[in-house]
């Protein structure tokens, strides 16, 4: 029987030192498989205080009192420590243990022993922690013959399946890895009657995720390390279900060294996958940039596994905002993995990747025909944010990803449309009115920006729109706002007002406020042209919005 590298009372009892004693159980019998953690030896009447739980107390019985009262406090102070056993060696202090004692001992369920003959402390100290070194000893070779087993398995061309099968084996329970929010991964090995892992699975988990229902009693739940050096972040976690046979302390060592195994696993399993996406990511770029022929582009697609056949092509581009939590050296396959699984909903046929330099994800998908592109793109705006989100990479507050949606076409329209869908996803960052943009419809910001250094574009900006800036560095309400959301509604009032929730004679009197200080007609063409193109190129300008 494991026992936390530890022995139990009766096997204590057998051994030389305390055997020589001729030791006589009176109380406890029943308990006698407790685990015996460290041996101490003492006199003194408050020693449980000194005690932790676990050992098996040596005494003479001077610090027992002579009262009985005092020998009942002694008795139930020990068993609330959780002391393993109290021996008493009989002698010139007590020739037979008082009755006040063995009752206390057995209504507190404490093993209560006495020695008919003298024995040397030292010795069964000795033999007793020497049988406990053993014992941890002897454990940690069982565990270390799963890691090897494990290293085998890994070495052989295995995965974290073959790894989880060894340790289900070992323990003769099933074995379960699980993101740490819950949902399941793997599962290896059966229960009783050769019961399918999954159907044990959802039997004890009742289907809802580890994180609202706790785990069933004598379950052992290992973190399996991920992230960089110091992070301290958990990348999964295994769960041995007891469902065949409980499970012992040995196994708890042996999934910690099986969890070292699958920490290396899972890693490379991310570096392979990131460069998967960053390999996509690659060939999307150099078609977007023209180093590949759209003559040649469909058999290099297939390669990639992209086989849309003769259907358009549709391409997007989402761009993550800085500080979204991603660099260029990692999060990238969390991200790609994420979207991915987001995407397998949406039904038609997608390539993706991912450019850590420029903090995109481009993608290519197969339309059955021009006509679904608004119904595709909606899906897959919504995915890609899902995708986000999931991976952690969209923080309470921070602008959500920008996702621009091109033209259905052909190789060579795919080519133009990833270019111009890239570029306008830089263009539009800052937006946040629409779950995806048209990229024809960004044409002007996508100029705007190209022009963001040029300082005739901030001179026009100030000129335009300078004198409504200055009043709301200064003044309350401020006026931009408004003047922004009526140009958005076309110059409607009505709608403006809805928006602004503000009485109609309110926003009357800030529209005016705003015709006065820039000394202009708002109704004019010509001077809302000027306003809109000002508001849309504030933003690619060093001047605050």
């Amino acid at each position: 029987m494991d026992t936390q590298g530890g022995i139990t009372v009766q096997r204590a009892l057998e051994l030389p030192g305390l055997r020589g004693g001729l030791p006589e159980v009176v109380a406890g019998a029943d308990r006698l498989q407790r685990t015996v953690r460290w041996v101490h030896a003492g006199e003194v009447p408050n020693i449980a205080s000194l005690l932790k739980g676990g050992e098996l107390l040596l005494t003479t019985g001077l610090g027992l009192g002579t009262r009985p009262a005092d020998q009942r406090a002694f008795v139930r102070k020990l068993a609330e420590r959780g002391i393993a056993a109290l021996v008493v060696e009989l002698g010139p202090r007590f020739t037979r243990l008082p009755a006040a004692l063995v009752e206390t001992a057995r209504a507190a369920g404490l093993p209560l022993v006495q020695l008919h003959r003298e024995v040397a402390f030292v010795t069964v100290t000795e033999e007793i922690h020497t049988e406990i070194v053993n014992g941890h000893y002897a454990l940690l070779q069982r565990a270390e013959e799963v890691h090897r087993r494990c290293t085998q398995a890994l070495l052989g061309g295995g995965g974290v399946p073959q790894v989880l099968a060894v340790l289900a084996e070992f323990s003769g329970n099933p074995v379960f890895l699980e993101t740490p929010d819950g949902q399941l991964l793997y599962a290896a090995g059966a229960g009783t009657e050769g019961a399918d892992p999954l159907q044990i699975w959802e039997g004890l988990r009742g289907g809802r995720p580890a994180r609202e229902e706790g785990p069933p009693a004598g379950t052992l739940l290992v973190d399996v390390p991920g992230g960089g050096p110091g992070t301290g972040s958990v990348r999964a976690r295994m769960v041995l279900l007891p469902v065949a046979a409980p499970l012992a302390p040995v196994h708890r060592i042996a999934a910690e060294r099986a969890a070292s195994s699958l920490a290396v696993v899972l890693m490379q399993a991310r570096q392979e996958e990131e460069l998967a996406a960053r390999g996509r990511g690659d060939f999307l770029t150099d078609l977007a940039e023209g180093r590949i022929a759209a003559d040649d582009a469909p058999a290099q697609a297939r390669v990639l596994g992209f086989k849309p056949g003769a259907t358009p092509l549709l391409p997007v581009v989402m761009r993550l905002p800085e500080g979204s939590g991603l660099s260029a050296g990692g999060g990238w396959a969390v991200l790609a993995r994420a979207v991915a699984e987001e995407l397998a909903s949406v039904g038609v046929p997608v390539l993706l990747g991912v450019r850590p330099v420029e903090g995109r994800v481009p993608l290519l998908l197969g339309l059955r025909s021009e006509t679904e592109r608004t119904a595709v793109a909606d899906r897959v705006a919504a995915a890609l944010r899902a995708g986000v989100e999931r991976a952690g990479m969209q923080r309470p507050g921070a602008q959500p990803p920008i996702v621009v949606v091109g033209v259905p076409g052909g190789w060579a329209a795919a080519s133009a449309g990833l270019r111009h869908a890239a570029e306008t996803a830089t263009a539009a960052q800052g937006l946040t009115d629409r779950p995806w943009y048209d990229a024809r419809r960004l044409d002007i910001d996508l100029l705007l920006w190209r022009l963001r250094d040029h300082p005739d574009l901030a001179a026009f900006v100030d000129r335009a729109i300078g004198p409504l800036r200055d009043h709301d560095r200064r003044s309350k309400p401020p006026l931009l706002p408004t003047l922004r959301t009526y140009l958005a509604h076309a110059g409607r009032k009505a709608e403006t007002a809805r928006e602004l929730h503000l009485n109609r004679q309110t926003l009357y009197n800030r529209l005016a406020r705003i015709g006065d200080l820039l000394g202009t007609d708002l109704d004019d063409p010509q001077t809302v042209l000027a306003l809109s193109l000002a508001l849309r190129a504030q933003r690619h300008t060093s001047e605050p919005s």
